[in-house]
């Protein structure tokens, strides 16, 4: 049977009344803070994108690359190949994935979320970390993100890793486990710490909660992260899933560090 209210003037009058409201506060809140790049500034014709000259520096990872760690081969070796270093160095975690290298565009991006309080980037970035994840957000049971330590939270005011994670779980529609991982021990800034000297600073740094552990037991995890670097913070964060169940993790980043890449 036909809906009654498609055949109703009446309801078609206010619908198309809404919809022009809704236009009209559009264009109001595009006249006050009109649509820019959010890397340079520069007007652009919508909201959450990035002008022709931020784009141009964007550099997207994309196959071919390990399937362990993730790092860009220069030329297609063939599918299910591994880096040298994932073959001498296994990572705790399943799997790595991050949307872009660490430089230009997406270096401004992670900057301006984590230290200019740019909370409204998380959601573009997220679109593209979905991208990268070669389906193992969809796969997922469950988004967790790396945590800050309550001393730094404060003074930060926020994670930008849970404005991450929350972002790519409200996209997907996965369970967004906010407070299951948390950081009991208060570290040392990463920044300026050799691969060792992170790996010491973060060693034993992280742990699950009692309730943790029955929402992790068996589950398929995305650790969430803003940066990769050397890996040490969030292999830590893994040894901590692991040992209280998790089946499998995969780490997801919005970018990784230069070094390694082959």
């Amino acid at each position: 049977m036909a809906d009654d209210g498609a055949e109703n003037p009446g309801w078609r009058l206010a619908k198309g009344l809404r919809g022009g409201l809704r236009g009209l506060m559009a264009a109001a809140v595009d006249a006050v803070y009109p649509p820019v790049c959010a890397g340079c500034g520069r007007l652009t014709g919508q909201h959450r994108g990035v002008c022709p000259a931020c784009w141009a520096t964007l550099r997207l990872i994309e196959r071919p690359y390990c399937e362990v760690l993730g790092l860009p081969f220069s030329h297609d070796l063939g599918a299910g190949i591994l880096s040298a270093d994932a073959i001498a160095n296994p990572p705790v975690f399943e799997r790595l994935r991050s949307a872009a290298i660490h430089d230009g565009i997406a270096k401004a991006l992670v900057h301006g979320l984590k230290y200019r309080d740019r909370t409204d980037l998380a959601v573009m970035m997220a679109q593209w970390m979905i991208r990268a994840s070669d389906g193992t957000v969809a796969a997922c049971d469950a988004i967790v993100p790396v945590p800050l330590h309550a001393f730094r939270l404060f003074g930060r005011k926020f994670n930008q890793s849970a404005e991450l994670a929350r972002a790519i779980a409200r996209s997907s529609g996965k369970p967004y486990l906010a407070t299951v991982l948390i950081r009991h021990r208060r570290t040392a800034q990463q920044v300026g710490l050799g691969a060792s000297q992170r790996a010491e600073n973060v060693r034993g740094a992280f742990s699950v909660t009692e309730d943790g552990r029955a929402a992790l037991f068996g589950k398929r995890i995305v650790l969430v992260d803003d940066v990769y670097t050397t890996g040490a913070t969030v292999s830590a964060a893994t040894r901590a899933l692991k040992r209280a169940g998790a089946g499998d993790v995969t780490v997801l980043t919005f970018a990784r560090a230069m070094s390694g890449l082959i």
